[in-house]
């Protein structure tokens, strides 16, 4: 994929209706501009996504050997490291060490939409997006630079975009609901994100169509993604209020783990009355009592699907995408409820 040519000095100098000159007076805060006249230089700069710096106008017109990667889902969050998720550390560590044996290096990029933005970030060969939202600014702007990029699960915007790599989803959610049914249950209730992003919308979509397969009536309950433990405690006193369900599905780690404590302490017992599962394994799962069924990601196979995609949209290849990897469903003792039974009556 071609890039684009970098905006220069000269662009912004004639979209702000002044001088060379009073263009780098104006970000460099030197002269004797007005300051009505800065600001607006400053502003035609920062609409423009102008890069000043010399070193990053040379990389931008070669390969840097540098990739960037991108994650949407701790942008929202607001934080890159959020206790207990242990999930986008593997990914980023397989990403790297993958890249590295490629010959690349990995830049981690907060939202480069953002400003101040890192002063190379436009200038990498390349970007990994993980999991976009519905008409994501981010993929604008790398569309706009023409800076090659593919995506961690599918542009949700762009059903037509091929070039992203995911694990398979709708067939890993579907094991666990069909591990539900297995189970017993008659009533089952999703607890989502809300970040509008394609793993949300799926699962949504995945679990309406299960329920309504088998006669069973949808109960959705999204909790934005920052909440935590906290919202899953807290979504769990408004299931129980609507009818206690035999199972919870909740795609977060974090979410599930507050959905046991909360239903523990509205003396429901797991599993025996309600079971657990969750769309992404973490420390809070598999330590929790009982231990929560959890889907286990697969970080290395799909961080090397994305690779290979971006490597051929960098160069100019035709889109082998999209790539689903398999991932595991681990069953742990939050969905055994007649394992729980048949120890009691030995027990007793």
């Amino acid at each position: 994929m071609a890039r684009t040519r970098g905006v220069t000095i000269h662009d912004v100098a004639r979209r702000a209706g002044v001088s060379i000159a009073a263009v780098s007076m104006a970000l460099n805060d030197t002269g004797t501009l007005s300051a009505a006249t800065r600001l607006r230089v400053r502003a035609v700069a920062e609409e423009m996504e102008y890069q000043a710096d010399a070193l990053a106008r040379g990389l931008r017109r070669s390969s840097v050997g540098a990739i960037g990667l991108v994650m949407r889902s701790l942008d929202s969050l607001g934080e890159y490291a959020p206790r207990g998720v242990d999930v986008f550390a593997r990914l980023m560590g397989a990403m790297s060490s993958q890249a590295m044996d490629r010959g690349l290096s990995v830049m981690l990029v907060p939202d480069p939409t953002r400003r101040p933005t890192p002063p190379l970030a436009l200038s990498l060969d390349g970007y990994i997006v993980s999991l976009p939202l519905v008409d994501d600014p981010v993929l604008e702007l790398f569309r706009r630079r023409g800076i090659p990029y593919v995506t961690l699960n599918r542009d949700p915007s762009r059903p037509e975009f091929t070039d992203w790599a995911a694990e398979d989803d709708v067939s890993l959610l579907g094991k666990v609901l069909d591990h539900f049914a297995g189970a017993g249950a008659r009533s089952v209730v999703l607890v989502c994100g809300t970040d509008a992003n394609a793993w949300n919308i799926d699962a949504q979509d995945a679990y309406r169509s299960w329920c309504a397969r088998r006669g069973i009536e949808p109960r959705i309950h999204p909790v934005p993604e920052g909440a935590g433990e906290p919202g899953g405690e807290g979504v769990a006193r408004e299931i129980v209020k609507a009818g206690t369900p035999d199972a919870v599905l909740c795609l977060t780690g974090r979410h599930a783990a507050g959905v046991l404590t909360g239903l523990t302490d509205l003396g429901v017992r797991v599993p025996d009355q309600t079971m657990i599962a969750t769309g992404s394994d973490s420390e809070h799962t598999r330590h929790s009592r009982p231990a929560i069924s959890a889907i286990e990601l697969n970080p290395i196979a799909t961080a090397s699907a994305a690779l290979d995609l971006l490597q051929a949209r960098i160069a100019g290849e035709p889109s082998a995408g999209p790539v689903l990897t398999d991932a595991r469903f681990r069953v742990r003792a939050s969905t055994r409820p007649g394992l729980r039974e048949a120890r009691r009556d030995v027990s007793g």
